[in-house]
């Protein structure tokens, strides 16, 4: 009796020749065609050749995967078996082979983005939007957090890039200016202020401005000071630990008014209005730019980059 737990005979036992991808396109192409002959032509493979790799697939495998005839060839009961599995296989290594070369020209994948600023409209919407139209089989992650949080991110790898207002807390990464928008005042609709289409930043003297702890918050706080200098002439500023949507609904309670970007204009709330804030040489604006890591080398990061560059053309990128 052999012994199968002795690897001696383990060694000598013959090895079944394996099975290549031929071999399965092969058989499917001859059974789609009924007929070797005409599987042949349509590969551009000599017939002999066709049939002796059909010969090697049934020796691999142990059964006939056809029953010959003067009429052409049909699978048998064992080969349609076998052929449903080979053309599975056939359609999987396509698959990877299609998703390999879309990788590599970042057409599928993954990009993660982070921002601290509103999606309900303006810049950052659209082009989100236009990514995703152009790029279907990506998928996006989007991260709404603190810009020091974000930079964070960007550094440890887990965000791809940052539509940011300001400065991001993280050396050596690469920048691209992209867009500004308006300051605007968001108050309640039967507000004094609300009867203007324009509102100046010396018009809310008297007012409590509400503001959000998160980004951009402080930097809004930041620009209200530089245009109300003296402390007198401020308003009263109430910061609150709360959402961007917390503040409007406080709004709308009537218990102030409060600075937005025009992003955040495409959530509509009941009973608010927005009124451009204006200065003494016209609306007040706020600069958004791109940040990423220069060692990135994500190919959906380079599609996006293309997309920045292509819809907010800067001279003033360093890259």
């Amino acid at each position: 009796m052999v012994d199968s737990r002795n690897p001696t005979n383990q060694r000598h036992a013959p090895r079944t020749p394996p099975v290549d991808l031929q071999h399965l396109r092969f058989a499917v192409a001859a059974s789609d065609y009924g007929s070797l002959r005409r599987a042949a032509d349509i590969l551009s493979v000599r017939h002999s050749v066709l049939s002796r790799s059909i010969g090697q697939f049934e020796d691999r495998v142990g059964v006939a995967l056809f029953k010959r005839s003067s009429g052409g060839v049909k699978p048998t009961l064992a080969g349609r078996t076998v052929l449903r599995i080979a053309r599975l296989i056939l359609e999987q290594v396509d698959t990877l082979v299609e998703t390999g070369r879309h990788s590599g020209r970042g057409e599928v994948g993954r990009i993660s983005i982070g921002f601290c600023t509103s999606i309900s409209a303006g810049n950052l919407r659209a082009t989100l939007t236009e990514f995703k139209d152009r790029h279907p089989r990506i998928e996006i992650a989007t991260v709404e957090r603190s810009r020091t949080r974000l930079a964070t991110a960007l550094r440890n790898g887990t965000a791809d890039v940052l539509i940011v207002t300001g400065e991001v807390p993280l050396r050596d990464n690469n920048i691209r200016s992209l867009w500004s928008e308006r300051v605007l005042v968001s108050l309640p609709e039967d507000h004094a202020l609300a009867a203007s289409p324009v509102v100046y930043w010396t018009d809310l003297r008297s007012e409590t401005v509400l503001l959000s702890q998160y980004d951009p918050g402080r930097e809004l706080e930041d620009l209200l000071i530089s245009h109300l200098v003296s402390p007198a002439d401020r308003p009263k500023i109430e910061r609150h630990d709360v959402s961007r949507g917390i503040i409007k609904s406080l709004i709308s309670m009537k218990l102030g008014i409060s600075l937005v970007l025009e992003s955040d204009i495409g959530a509509s709330f009941a009973g608010l209005v927005y009124r451009e804030l204006r200065g003494e040489t016209g609306p007040t604006r706020v600069d958004f730019s791109a940040h990423w890591r220069a060692d990135n080398e994500n190919p959906a990061l380079n599609s996006f980059l293309r997309l920045l560059a292509e819809r907010y053309p800067s001279p003033t990128s360093r890259e």
